[in-house]
């Protein structure tokens, strides 16, 4: 009859719409958690893979900048009548080196207690990192006191000069990993995963030591 037929087919309607709901449910159920991804619902999201990907193309820069401003340094040094005045190291960057060099093993023994799922262990070789760092900063400030002291500054000459760039240039990205280390510490990541932050966080830090030794050897055997 026709009155039954308009009736089951609304009863067909009515049907697909919930079915239409549950699937909608379902969908949204299934992509907007892990740990892989982050971002509020409605929002675009980002892989945490990808910020890994974008601290290796960062470190990349920074690389090219350092020897950019090596590739200089060994092109005036050779210089004709350059009126390069060898520059004694200060002392105390023997110290530091040693500091930032156990700094990275500190922090390698933090992201593996993290990894182990000690939070208490993480937060203590991380926090031993983070003053390790500080150190290392002062023990450079120190180290221009010493030569300022002895009457070398930015302009006496060419290897002073270069001196005082690269460890200020240093000294601001390493500045930058030590406030990085105290957002990871003390304040929740929005947009990055704990893990992924320890892990772009070391990732700097490691990179920020090995160019320390670089300098430091080419201050020792560049001269």
């Amino acid at each position: 009859m026709p009155g039954s037929a308009v009736t089951e087919e609304v009863e067909l309607i009515g049907a697909g719409k919930g079915g239409g709901g549950d699937s909608s449910r379902d969908e949204g159920g299934s992509g907007g958690g892990g740990d892989d991804w982050e971002g509020s619902s409605g929002s675009a999201r980002v892989p945490q893979r990808a910020y890994v990907t974008g601290m290796v193309i960062a470190l990349s820069g920074i690389l090219m900048f350092f020897m950019a401003l090596v590739s200089a340094y060994i092109v005036r040094k050779d210089m004709p009548n350059s009126a390069w005045v060898q520059l004694n190291v200060p002392r105390i960057l023997w110290l530091n080196t040693l500091i930032l060099i156990a700094s990275s093993f500190t922090l390698a023994r933090s992201r593996s207690r993290f990894l182990a799922n000690d939070d208490a262990g993480f937060r203590h070789w991380w926090g031993v990192t983070t003053i390790l760092g500080i150190f290392f900063l002062i023990g450079q400030i120190i180290a221009w006191c010493q030569l300022a002291a002895a009457g070398l500054f930015l302009a006496t000459n060419p290897a002073s000069s270069f001196f005082y760039v690269f460890t200020a240039a240093h000294g601001l990205h390493l500045l930058g990993g030590v406030l990085a280390l105290l957002l990871v510490a003390f304040r929740p990541t929005h947009k990055l995963t704990r893990s992924t932050a320890t892990e772009i966080v070391s990732m700097y830090w490691h990179f920020m030591d090995g160019l320390w030794v670089f300098l430091f050897l080419l201050f020792l055997l560049g001269r």
